[in-house]
């Protein structure tokens, strides 16, 4: 059976080339479009692109439907569905208005891969993220072992992630010498660290507590002290893999490399936080965790755009919006305190509020900046 068709190849590869450089989107984002491309052509037997028909379009439709995850083993969510359906609606629409297409698609035609609007807004909505407490994720460090190399790495990095917010991409990107322990902050360069949108900032450590930071000290002191390691050496080195006596892969201590990827980090988090008995919490997280820590120490409006900035936001509706989201075990506490007698004052967190929703006036309702 047939597994490609010649013609279709040439032209995603021209449309990956559309998106790489026109578009600007990422090696991953470029992925995403081949993955559904290929999972359409694989139902439509890889048939030409330039036979293609609306009927192709609803067919696709049901036959994603029907399909189960591999790992999950169920049906694919509404989000999964959303997101395969609109690169295809997006490729579609763009293959229009090519050379030797015009005259056999129309743009319209990339319409038939909506779908219905109720599944849509399933697909769409907006569910709340959770996120570890501060107390909870410092009962998470303290029960992480520190016998070994590479136990301490693991407990300095989850305390570094609370103390900076930082992604866990630009955490495995992170060199000593972005770490000013004397000023108390991380320089987030994006020539070296893989920061979002490829911004650069500087991010100052995070009230968290002295016990967080020492940790964090401690672990920047050890690599510069005792490994004698430099400016340019990995803050989080990944882990040595030697063949053991047993002649099996087994850990040897730390490679003086930065990790490939984030995953290691996504591991550590899982692992520190099922030893503490507690459900797991990936790294991003913990941003969340901060932005609900800065509403409640935030004394003015400038104190909260500060905090937003230290989250590398450049919009503080991104942090008030995206991270600002009233849990539900509060807003349950709030509704329930609603009515009762309070007091004339106008408190910081009513400062801060009503500075942005003043903010959000002159701007219009427009959508914030991303995670």
């Amino acid at each position: 059976m047939t597994k490609h068709n010649a013609e279709n190849e040439r032209i995603k590869r021209k449309y990956f080339a559309y998106l790489k450089e026109a578009k600007q989107h990422s090696e991953p984002t470029v992925d995403v479009a081949a993955k559904a491309l290929s999972r359409f052509e694989e139902c439509n037997r890889y048939r030409d692109f330039k036979a293609f028909h609306l009927e192709q379009a609803i067919a696709f439709k049901r036959h994603l439907a029907e399909q189960t995850g591999q790992r999950s083993g169920e049906k694919l969510s509404k989000a999964t569905l959303n997101a395969t359906l609109k690169q295809l609606k997006a490729f579609f629409f763009w293959l229009a208005g090519q050379p030797g297409y015009k005259a056999r698609l129309q743009y319209s035609d990339a319409d038939y891969f909506n779908l219905s609007e109720k599944d849509a807004r399933i697909a769409t909505a907006q569910r709340e993220r959770k996120a570890p407490t501060l107390e909870q994720v410092k009962s998470v460090v303290e029960a992480m072992p520190e016998g070994s190399e590479i136990e301490r790495r693991n407990r300095a990095l989850v305390a570094f992630a609370l103390l900076t917010g930082a992604r866990d991409s630009a955490i495995a990107s992170m060199k000593l010498k972005h770490v000013d322990l004397k000023e108390g902050c991380v320089y987030q360069d994006a020539r070296e660290v893989k920061t979002k949108f490829s911004k650069t900032f500087t991010t100052y450590f995070f009230p968290v507590g002295d016990g967080i930071r020492e940790i964090v000290a401690e672990w920047v002191r050890f690599l510069r002290e005792e490994k004698l390691w430099g400016n340019d050496d990995p803050l989080f080195p990944a882990t040595r893999i030697v063949l053991g006596a047993a002649r099996q892969f087994e850990a040897a201590g730390l490679e003086r490399e930065h990790w490939s990827t984030a995953t290691p980090i996504r591991a550590i988090f899982r692992g520190a936080f099922e030893r503490a008995g507690l459900p797991y919490f990936h790294p991003h997280s913990l941003r969340k965790t901060l932005g609900r820590l800065g509403q409640q120490l935030c004394q003015s409006p400038e104190d909260f755009k500060a905090w937003s900035q230290n989250l590398g936001h450049e919009q503080v509706l991104t942090t008030f919006v995206s991270y600002g989201k009233v849990a539900t075990d509060r807003q349950g506490e709030i509704m329930r305190g609603i009515g009762r007698p309070k007091s004339s004052t106008q408190t910081a967190t009513d400062q801060i509020a009503e500075a942005v929703f003043k903010r959000f006036q002159s701007v219009g309702a427009a959508r914030p900046e991303a995670l």
